[in-house]
């Protein structure tokens, strides 16, 4: 039987675990009860489990038919995001500010849909590792991962990550070698002023309008320090100072997200930030301190891997539905750190159709279950194509 035939068959029950665990959304290193879900089925189907990786993640191995060594790794994120859901589905969330707004409810549940698929048939010669990520949101659930060895523990010649795209039509999916998705800094710039009365402000250095001369400052880096054909965009997203009308603050503090692809640029950036502080601090007698954080790296995709995963999805859902040349966004994505430690791809699949528009993120934003069986199918054609049986 087809994979995808094989796997539609339990369509129901997917959607079933899907809405099950988006009912119970939890946020990044909390996902108990959803990396205990994980841990059961593969389970009772038979593959080795492994609980407690970076907390809460969870690693499942599956050895197929043979003898061969080859070993890939395909990973799910499980983790909620904390805000509240404003859907109306019967199974929306059941928790205050926790949502299942980026689909990773879904992720989890099309990895569990091949696990099942894989362990009833091993029609493949090798070795697959199920990795289920605890904290993609902001919180460096993959950086942790490696850290504490995952690929020690479990090699991977590749690794994999499939992410849901809304903005996609329904059953399409999209690849693109190289960068796909950009590197998340955040600088956090600390003001130190003297504050007064508001009535007296020849007596203040104003960190406010300090904030403000960086602020502006802040732009020229992009458009008059950066090369315009290298993507960097930054945005200052907060901006905090004083607690009362007629008193002029001693602090503020403004904090800066910062995305680009290139090592350089993140290089720039953070040492014009620094000349910026320092300038602008003299020019007001105020003191400007940068702490400069280096997130997520930029998403790159092998290009053979990349090409590769493409052509199983041509054979799964044919070539009018595979974009081989897809968009590149300014967003990023933690499995950045799994693909600088081997090599692979990060892949998109459409669940976009009408009524289902809403935006990752968005509160209204729920996945897209016709999706399911789609995902499980690559997967399990992938696995099946890269490890094939003699």
């Amino acid at each position: 039987m087809p994979i995808h035939n094989r796997i539609a068959d339990f369509h129901d029950e997917m959607t079933e675990w899907r809405r099950d665990i988006h009912a119970h959304p939890e946020i990044g290193f909390e996902e108990q009860r959803t990396s205990a879900i994980v841990a059961e089925k593969l389970e009772s189907w038979g593959i080795e489990v492994h609980r407690g990786i970076a907390e809460t993640g969870v690693v499942g191995v599956l050895r197929g038919n043979g003898s061969g060594t080859g070993t890939i790794g395909i990973r799910a994120d499980m983790d909620a995001l904390p805000m509240q859901e404003e859907g109306d589905a019967p199974y929306r969330s059941q928790i205050d500010n926790r949502m299942h707004g980026c689909g990773h409810d879904g992720h989890t549940t099309m990895l569990l849909g091949a696990a099942r698929y894989l362990a009833e048939t091993r029609n493949f010669d090798g070795t697959v590792h199920f990795i289920f990520q605890p904290a993609e949101e902001g919180r460096g659930g993959a950086r942790k991962m490696v850290s504490e060895g995952l690929f020690d523990r479990f090699p991977c010649d590749t690794v994999w990550a499939i992410h849901n795209a809304p903005h996609l039509p329904l059953g399409t999916m999209a690849f693109r070698a190289g960068a796909s998705l950009a590197s998340a800094d955040r600088a956090t710039l600390r003001i130190r002023g003297k504050g007064s009365h508001a009535a007296r402000p020849h007596d203040s250095v104003d960190p406010i309008a300090v904030g403000v001369q960086l602020y502006q400052g802040v732009q020229t880096i992009v458009s008059r320090n950066v090369d315009p054909l290298k993507p960097l965009v930054m945005s200052v997203t907060q901006f905090h100072a004083g607690t009362a009308n007629n008193v002029i603050a001693a602090t503020a503090e403004l904090i800066i997200s910062i995305r680009a692809y290139d090592a350089d640029v993140q290089d720039l950036v953070e040492k014009r930030l620094g000349e910026l502080c320092d300038g602008v601090g003299r020019m007001y007698g105020a003191t400007v301190e940068l702490e400069y954080l280096r997130g997520v790296a930029a998403t790159i995709s092998g290009e053979a891997e990349s090409a590769f995963a493409a052509d199983v999805a041509e054979n799964l859902i044919g070539s009018d539905k595979v974009i081989r040349n897809g968009e590149r966004g300014m967003g990023s994505e933690d499995f950045s750190m799994m693909l600088a430690e081997r090599p692979g791809a990060f892949l998109w699949l459409g669940g976009g159709e009408p009524g289902k528009d809403y935006g990752l993120h968005h509160p209204k934003y729920d996945f897209n279950d016709a999706a399911l069986p789609i995902g499980a199918s690559f997967w399990a054609s992938l696995v099946e194509a890269r490890l094939p049986r003699g």
